[in-house]
């Protein structure tokens, strides 16, 4: 028995690999799962893995000066590889600490060296895209990836439009072969397996008349499988991933001004919502002790926060509005946002003070106010400027859809139950109107709970219209091009 047939004999007899239906974050039911991590409880198994994955990258001839784990399963097995071959390391945090050096990568960073990803599996290629996304930024060259497993749905090509070359030490279809040679599967179950590999490929294209190779039109995604495509910010992400676990695209607006009902709201509401939005400059008791308690009760219910502070002004001076002052916006906000007046400054000053704590901007492209200004090229100057500065905004504050790139997300203000509009400007739409046919991810709500005699009934009802209308238009016809998540 060769090296590979007795890993993936190894890998079986431990369960790191599951063959019967498994249902994926993305939703899609997969008759093949991996579950790597396990196999930090087998010594044996680590080292076994982590010599293979540095023989592939010694046989295709690789040059690098260190080495990054995609974290969290890969981290042990760069680390096993560096210490047994004398190689430097680096750490991809997936999230900056808010205090001390606020790094995403730790370790001796030398600018212009080449650093080698290693991964446990590839579906998309998401996961190895966000650690080179942060090692670039670092000003580290990274051209080459080696992965355990490639499940040969689309993570190859995907990484090789981007400029990495992925380089596997056995691919799902090795793996299979060797399991039915070993009589542990039937040629049945890799029959079924290879039938879901080829429908269920991220990475699609056809060809139009001798042309190169066109993207087909996929169907709507998950928020989970946009929360793994290449680029997304981290904070979208997070926010994704919140919205998907908790079955709301509900963002609640918390206008008020006692800092005990802000709490409050914060608390019963909390377990409906994905966003608390807030304006800590109109609470008349404010005093700092409340944010200490606001971000307890959002780390209890898994909600992000959202200090809808609308920055305007020049770049230095939003820096330190955003950084200083009474209410240190940066220290705890996850988001924030800005208008697009006063130039691409804005979002400068901005990403100066929450690059390092990762943090999130969204650009008002739109309003709901009666009258608006916020329309025609204003708004298309707002996509421009956040796709140009993609590292820090993840999406906008808008009426309706306006980029079909899935790693920005679109806030939508004024929502009730019913279309209307009050006597100050305020024009409201319903939460099917905005979600189902305007192709917003995220409704705001605030007078529909806050005037309800009910709150929390309000909330529960504003959620299950917002992610009805979200599972309708996930129905919607189109070609199966589903994204895949890394289960690692």
């Amino acid at each position: 028995m060769d090296n590979l047939e007795e890993l993936v004999m190894h890998l079986y007899e431990i369960q790191a690999v599951k063959l019967g239906q498994f249902q994926l974050k993305s939703g899609i039911c997969s008759p093949v799962y991996f579950d790597l991590r396990v196999i930090v409880s087998y010594p044996a198994v680590m080292n076994q893995v982590s010599s293979l994955l540095f023989q592939c990258a010694k046989n295709n001839g690789l040059k690098y000066e260190t080495v990054c784990g995609v974290p969290y399963t890969a981290l042990p097995l760069a680390s096993i590889i560096c210490f047994s071959n004398q190689l430097p390391m680096l750490i991809r945090r997936k999230e900056a600490k808010d205090y001390g050096t606020k790094r995403l990568v730790e370790g001796n960073i030398n600018p212009g060296e080449t650093c080698l990803i290693i991964e446990d599996v590839v579906t998309s290629g998401s996961s190895v895209m966000e650690t080179v996304a942060v090692l670039k930024k670092e000003g580290l060259k990274v051209t080459d990836a080696i992965v355990l497993v490639d499940r040969e749905q689309g993570g190859k090509a995907r990484l090789a439009e981007e400029g990495i070359r992925l380089h596997s030490v056995c691919s799902l279809s090795n793996l299979l072969d060797v399991l039915c040679k070993k009589g542990k599967i039937d040629a049945v179950v890799v029959q079924n397996v290879n039938k879901f590999i080829q429908e269920n490929s991220t990475y699609k294209f056809t060809k139009q008349n001798g042309s190169a190779p066109a993207k087909k039109m996929c169907r709507e995604m998950s928020y989970g499988a946009r929360a793994e495509q290449p680029g997304v910010h981290p904070i979208a992400a997070q926010l994704l991933k919140v919205m998907e676990k908790k079955t709301t695209n509900l963002c609640l607006s918390a206008d008020v001004t006692d800092c005990k009902e802000l709490l409050q709201l914060a608390d019963t509401i909390g377990p409906h919502i994905c966003v608390l939005k807030t304006h800590v400059d109109i609470l008349q008791d404010f005093q700092p002790e409340v944010i200490k308690e606001l971000k307890a009760v959002a780390e209890k219910h898994e909600f992000l926060l959202f200090e809808d502070r609308k920055f305007a002004d020049i770049g230095n001076t939003v820096k330190h509005q955003y950084e200083g002052g009474v209410y240190k916006i940066s220290s705890w906000s996850h988001i924030t946002n800005a208008h697009v007046v006063p130039g691409p400054g804005v979002v400068k000053g901005l990403k100066e003070v929450g690059m390092s704590l990762n943090r999130g901007c969204l650009l008002i492209a739109q309003m709901s106010s009666q009258g608006s200004l916020a329309t025609g090229d204003y708004t298309k100057a707002a996509v421009k400027m956040a796709e140009e500065h993609s590292d820090f905004v993840f999406g906008f504050i808008s009426g309706s859809k306006l980029t079909s790139k899935p790693e920005f997300l679109h806030m939508t203000p004024g929502v009730q139950l019913q279309s209307g509009g009050d006597g100050l400007g305020q024009q409201y739409l319903s939460p099917e109107e905005v979600i189902g046919k305007k192709g917003s991810d995220i409704i705001i709500v605030g007078r529909g709970i806050l005037a309800a005699s009910d709150r929390v009934e309000a909330a529960q009802t504003y959620r299950k219209a917002g992610w009805e209308a979200y599972l309708k238009r996930l129905s919607v016809p189109g070609d199966s091009c589903h994204s895949q998540q890394n289960e690692s």
